[in-house]
C-alpha cells in the first residue's frame, strides 16, 4: 500500500510544562508522512512560546474554545491526512520508530488501527500498562467493558472519524470511539504499544461527573440493565485495586 499520511493532533491549554515532550515525540518520528496539528485554547502561560521553539508543526491554531472536544472538532476540520491520531499535551508517541513499525505491519487499508498504551507519571517514568488491555480483536461491542483501547492509541481513518458530541464534556471520547468502530469494516491490531499516556487529565479530576456521562453513553449503546451490572462489577474491581495499592 502507499504510505498513508497520519495527522497527529495535540490539544493544549496552559500546558507549558508538558507540551515540549509531546512535540518532540512527534517530530522525531522516523516515518515521514506526518502532518502535525496543535490546537491551543488561548493559553495564558508560556505554551505558545514553547511551541515556537520547535520546527515541524504544520498547523497551529490558538483561539478560545468551548472545551476539549470543541478543540478536537476544530482539528478534525484542519486535518488532511488519511488517518487522525489524538495525542494531548503530555502524551507521547511511544518511540521514535513507532509509526514506521505500525505502517510496516499493515496489510491492506484498515479503517482503524489500535494498540497498547504505557502509563507515565509527571517525570516521564513508566508506571505500567493500563488496567484495561486492548482486545485481540476490536469491535464497537468491545467498548461495553469501558475504554478498552486508550483514546491515545486509537488511529482512525479521517473519512470515518465523526465529530465529537459536545453534549458530553468529559467522556465524549468513548462515544467517539464507539461511533467510529460501528462504521469501521476493517480494524487492525498493531500489536504494538503506540503511546505514552500521562496519568491524570480532565476526566480523572472530575471522576464522578465523568462516570455519570460514561454510564449514560454506554446505556444508550448497550442497554440500561447490562450497563448497571457492568458498572457494579467495575466498582468492586476498582475498590479492590485501590485497597491493594493503598499506601499506609
Amino acid at each position: 500500500m502507499n504510505a498513508p499520511r497520519i495527522s497527529i493532533i495535540t490539544v493544549v491549554f496552559n500546558g507549558e510544562q508538558h507540551i515540549g515532550r509531546t512535540i518532540e515525540s512527534v517530530i522525531s518520528q522516523t516515518y515521514e508522512q506526518v502532518e502535525y496539528i496543535i490546537i491551543d485554547g488561548k493559553s495564558t502561560d508560556l505554551t505558545l512560546e514553547v511551541i515556537g521553539r520547535y520546527e515541524g508543526v504544520d498547523h497551529l491554531l490558538s483561539e478560545a474554545d468551548n472545551g476539549l472536544y470543541d478543540a478536537m472538532n476544530k482539528a478534525l476540520k484542519l486535518a488532511s491526512g488519511d488517518y487522525v491520531w489524538f495525542l494531548n499535551s503530555g502524551d507521547q508517541v511511544y518511540s521514535n520508530d513507532t509509526l514506521e513499525k505500525m505502517i510496516a505491519g499493515l496489510t491492506g487499508v484498515p479503517d482503524i488501527i489500535y494498540g497498547g498504551t504505557m502509563i507515565i507519571d509527571e517525570q516521564e517514568n513508566e508506571i505500567g500498562d493500563r488496567r484495561l488491555k486492548p482486545p485481540e480483536k476490536l469491535s464497537w461491542k468491545s467498548f461495553h467493558q469501558g475504554m478498552v483501547v486508550c483514546h491515545q492509541s486509537l488511529i482512525v481513518n479521517r473519512d470515518l472519524a465523526p465529530e465529537y458530541n459536545l453534549e458530553y464534556r468529559l467522556s465524549a471520547d468513548i462515544d467517539w470511539a464507539i461511533r467510529a468502530s460501528k462504521k469501521a469494516k476493517v480494524i487492525h491490531n498493531s500489536e504494538l504499544i503506540l503511546s505514552r499516556f500521562l496519568e491524570g487529565g480532565l476526566t480523572r479530576h472530575n471522576i464522578k461527573a465523568g462516570l455519570k456521562e460514561r454510564f449514560r453513553i454506554m446505556s444508550g449503546y448497550y442497554g440500561f440493565i447490562p450497563t448497571v451490572l457492568r458498572h457494579f462489577v467495575f466498582g468492586i474491581r476498582l475498590t479492590n485495586f485501590y485497597m491493594k495499592h493503598r499506601r499506609f
